[in-house]
Formats: structure tokens, sequence, C-alpha cells
């Protein structure tokens, strides 16, 4: 996915030659018909600041990682660089139903950083909305921003290996020769040094590791080719009558493909698109967003949900990766029956033991915090290896 891509290929670039970066994973960019198993093709995306959390990220490092992030994501949309295509400058607009700022979310605002930031006067709001911002922030089309990732660290040296993984020490004893015989030697073992675990929600089920602070937030997207939309707009921290949250978002891409959403359900497991969450994600977009309906509709008359129906291009679902304990960023030694100690592994000068560093649980906002916490895994990286 994208924060595993995105952290192989920091490592790669840092390490100029002096790391041999491999991914393994059992499903890359570009893999037809991967589903819910590859939540990052599925995902809007573009860049809005979440609020801070003061419980998950006393030390504000969620805004820490995304305001780094935004940084470099904007870099990488600049006007004639090799990744523009990959992005979208857009006005944005934010509707919130709820509370921004509160005693576990303190000011000052994260969004107010954004460019053009500008607050929603209180009589220009819909019924019911708290407050409401516009500001310019980038969408990402999200399978051609992947297939650059992987490109770009394969062309830097970077290996692939396709592979399940069931448990961790696989890896640790006997290193990615256990998936390919490329790079076994001896009984099919190589020792690695480091095993970096970017592995999402699929983490609550990997061996050794078995994180149960994993749960899936089901999302469910429709795409609409409206190339006259280039401006995004949200609404979020409504209620529908089940008293679940409701997310309303439009998300236009450089390729004319919109993003509509969405749903954000806990513990939701249902792996295909539900068709009357379809329905009732077109029908509140189109509310939010009479935009979406062609112009020459608009012209006539008020559209309605047939006049998007007959744009729509695709669907999907994915599963973020929620953790009830926000984003894992740690390093802990470990040998080939599991987690060993600091002084054990330095006693044993490294044999047989691996340095692991964990970077995954980024819920929804794995793209808008991607490069922020891939850098501080590379930190770990190298600050565990220092002394070998």
């Amino acid at each position: 996915g994208v924060v595993g891509l995105t952290t192989a290929l920091e490592i790669q670039q840092r390490g100029q030659g002096k790391y041999r970066v491999t991914v393994v994973a059992d499903a890359f960019p570009g893999d037809p018909g991967t589903g819910v198993k590859y939540t990052s093709q599925w995902a809007g995306a573009h860049h809005v600041y979440n609020t801070r959390d003061r419980k998950k990220y006393p030390n504000d490092e969620l805004y820490r990682y995304e305001k780094d992030t935004f940084k470099t994501l904007w870099e990488l949309s600049e006007p004639g660089t090799e990744t523009e295509e990959c992005f979208l400058r857009m006005p944005q607009t934010e509707h919130f139903y709820y509370d921004r700022i509160t005693e576990n979310a303190p000011g000052p605002e994260p969004l107010e950083e954004m460019p053009f930031y500008q607050e929603i006067p209180k009589q220009n709001l819909p019924p019911s909305a708290h407050s409401g911002c516009t500001f310019h922030t980038i969408s990402i089309d999200t399978p051609i921003y992947l297939n650059w990732l992987f490109m770009r660290f394969v062309g830097l040296g970077g290996r692939t290996v396709r592979g399940h993984v069931q448990h961790l020490s696989q890896i640790v004893e006997g290193g990615i020769g256990i998936f390919s015989d490329r790079y076994a030697t001896g009984h099919g073992r190589r020792k690695v040094d480091a095993v970096i675990v970017c592995t999402g929600l699929a983490t609550r089920f990997l061996g050794g590791v078995e994180d149960l602070n994993m749960y899936p937030l089901r999302g469910q997207t429709v795409i609409v080719r409206a190339p006259w939309v280039r401006s995004g707009i949200t609404a979020s921290g409504g209620k529908d009558e089940n008293g679940e949250e409701v997310v309303t978002y439009v998300i236009p891409r450089r390729s004319s493909d919109v993003i509509i959403g969405g749903t954000r359900v806990a513990d939701d497991w249902y792996p295909h698109p539900r068709e009357e969450t379809i329905t009732s994600i077109l029908t509140r977009a189109l509310e939010l967003c009479p935009q979406l309906a062609p112009p020459e509709v608009r012209a006539t008359r008020v559209p309605t949900l047939d006049d998007l129906l007959s744009h729509v291009v695709g669907q999907g679902c994915g599963f973020r990766p929620g953790r009830k304990e926000g984003i894992r960023l740690a390093s802990e030694w470990w040998d080939a029956k599991g987690k060993v100690s600091d002084d054990a592994a330095n006693t044993e000068n490294g044999e047989g033991t691996a340095l692991v560093v964990y970077n995954y649980g980024h819920a929804g906002y794995g793209y808008q915090s991607s490069w922020g916490t891939a850098r501080k895994a590379a930190d770990l990286l190298e600050e565990g290896l220092k002394d070998i």
C-alpha cells in the first residue's frame, strides 16, 4: 500500500546504495482483482489536516507527520515536474458538523496553515453545520501515484518479491529467500538486518504481532467521469438515522474522474460494494455538490440522481486500517523465536537477530501522513542499526 511503498522508497533514497531494500507483498500496484485486499487504490485521496488528538498523539505527532507529508506532496505536484500528473491542485471547501476545537483537540486549527485558508461566515454555512472553511490543497490520482512510487523504488534499485508472510519469524529467520530462489543462499536462508512492518489491517493477523487494536473502517466510493468538476467539497461529522457517522466528499482528480464517498463504518467487514450504499452516496453528493451534474442539465432544470448514474465509471470499497491507539511507530529486536531484549541483541552482536520497525495503523489518513511516517520509520531504522 501507500505506506509500505513510501517507506521503502524513503529508505532506498536515503541509503543511496547503503541498503538493499526488498518489498515483500502479495499485491502490487496494477494487480487486477485485488478488491479489499489492496485498500490504497480505493482511497480518495486528498490532503485535509486532521484535528489534533492529545490522547493518541500527546506531542502532536500526527500533525507533524501530516505537515511533513503535505510539504512533499505539494512539491511533487509542482507544475512541470515528472509527478505533476499524479495530482490536482484545487480549491477545497469543508463543512464541519462537529466541533473541530475541543479540550482533546486544542487549537490552533491545523487547516489555517493551508494555502488561501478562509473561514466561512456562519450565515453562509448549511443548516446545522458548526463551522466551515475554504483553502487550496491537492488531490491524488491514487492508481497513478501508487505506480509512480513503485516504479521510482524499482528504478533506484529496490527489489520486489511476491509472497504472503504468515509469521514475522519467517522473514527474520529465512529472509526473502523463502519466497524466491533468486535471493536464497545455503538452505534457502539469507540474513536480514531489519524488517519494516507496514502491513496495515493485516497486522491484526500477522503471526508474532497479532495486534488486536487493529480494526476495519470500511469505506465505499463511486467514481464518476465529470471533467467539469475541478474543486473539492466535504461535509463531515453528521449522523444518520442509526447514529452512524456520515461523511460525504467530492474529490476531483486530474484525470477528470471524480471520487464520491462515502462511508466510515467501524468493524464492517463486508468486502463488496452495497447497492443501497451507492444510491445513498450519490444522493448525498448531489445535494452537497449539484455541480456534479453535467452543465447542460443544470442550465435547464434541477439535476436528479439519474443524471449522475449515466456518468458512473466505477465503484469499490476498502478497509481503512484503524487502530485504537493510533499509528504505531516503534522498533524492537527479534530472533527466530520472537522478540528479544536490546541487551540480548547487543550481546549476540546481531547474530541471528533483526531489527523490526513498525509503521502501521494509519486509519483513513495513510496518504496524507505517508511521507512523515516513512521518515520516522527510516529514522528508527538508522538509529537501531547505527552500531552494526
